[in-house]
């Protein structure tokens, strides 16, 4: 029996986030550190096997009410099987013609949940990665962010931009531009400008998680979108400053400016700072990292931190002054 296994990375935004929903500019990297796997293989029904993230069982009221607080109310199978019903639409409307055959499908994921890392999109990912290969369908890669993202806000609902999906498929170091005037189409989806950067050309990262204290993504959002769409002047200001930072990150990192770029990823963070009610306990990290010396900007909607540092002894006092306050500390791996 043969059995398809495959796997979606966590990511984190180095500069430009979140412009990347308002026609901007980001900088994304894969983090090869958290995946989410999913395993198809043939069986005599269409069967999604639930997950440890998909609980039915509590200790208590209050371990339930602490679970939803954190996680929501789902886990990965309706995003499982959002991209399955997605699939044999996109097929559909292409004239792919799909065999017959039946498979059980399963997943699991070590990403930490709910601090920015996007979780949620690497199930959708790795499980379109499954699908294509099991009926032996090719989805363009220029096309498949869209298709991943269509999942999450067209079927379920979801608040969501490009970045994530467009530097999970295509993995490594991706300097996105989302305000091309010159928008191809292809296969009637609308694609944009991705850059592959060599990721030799990143400096020493540090990313800090903080499990305990995670939140939802729509939590921090604090209705930006709304303010910008009605065109108020210091989010829309702010927005357009993101793209000139993401901007600005790309000529630093092919110009091998280390200091450049972190000072950008500084006033990323500052800018982010004017815009945004931020938790408390999300300022402290960044705070608790530059008195390191290193520099440090949200790696996503908050929850996680990134940044650079300078050489083995900034790193362990990054380690244990940000453990000091509940967060665990690792050095990203971009390449396989």
């Amino acid at each position: 029996m043969e059995i398809i296994r495959k796997r979606a990375y966590a990511r984190a935004g180095l500069l430009g986030n979140p412009s990347d929903g308002y026609n901007g500019k980001t900088i994304s990297i894969i983090v090869r550190n958290f995946w989410a796997e999913v395993v198809i293989y043939e069986w005599d029904s269409v069967d999604i096997v639930q997950s440890r993230d998909d609980r039915a069982r509590f200790r208590s009221i209050q371990d339930l009410a602490q679970d939803v607080r954190l996680h929501g109310y789902y886990g990965g199978i309706r995003l499982i099987k959002a991209t399955i019903k997605g699939f044999v639409d996109y097929c559909s409307e292409n004239n792919l013609r799909l065999h017959a055959r039946n498979f059980s499908v399963r997943y699991e994921t070590n990403i930490p949940r709910q601090v920015g890392l996007a979780g949620s999109s690497s199930i959708i990912v790795a499980t379109l990665r499954c699908l294509m290969e099991f009926y032996d369908v090719e989805i363009p890669l220029e096309l498949q962010p869209s298709f991943v993202l269509s999942i999450e806000t067209e079927e379920l609902g979801i608040s969501a931009g490009l970045q994530d999906r467009v530097i999970q498929c295509y993995e490594g170091l991706v300097y996105m531009d989302f305000d091309k005037l010159a928008e191809r189409e292809a296969h009637g989806k609308k694609y944009y400008g991705y850059e592959r950067l060599d990721p030799a050309l990143l400096p020493s990262l540090y990313i800090a998680y903080h499990n305990a204290l995670s939140e939802p993504t729509e939590t921090f959002h604090n209705d930006i979108k709304g303010r910008f769409e009605c065109g108020e002047a210091l989010v829309v200001d702010a927005m357009q400053h993101f793209a000139g930072l993401a901007a600005r990150g790309r000529d630093a990192l092919l110009a091998g400016d280390r200091s450049k770029l972190s000072e950008l990823i500084d006033e990323n963070f500052d800018t982010r700072c004017s815009l945004y009610r931020l938790p408390s306990w999300q300022v402290k990290m960044v705070d608790t990292a530059r008195r390191c010396g290193a520099s440090a900007k949200f790696a996503g909607s908050g929850g996680a931190i990134i940044g650079i540092y300078d050489g083995e002894a900034m790193f362990q006092e990054l380690r244990a002054h940000l453990a000091e306050i509940g967060s665990e500390t690792i050095r990203p791996i971009v390449t396989a």
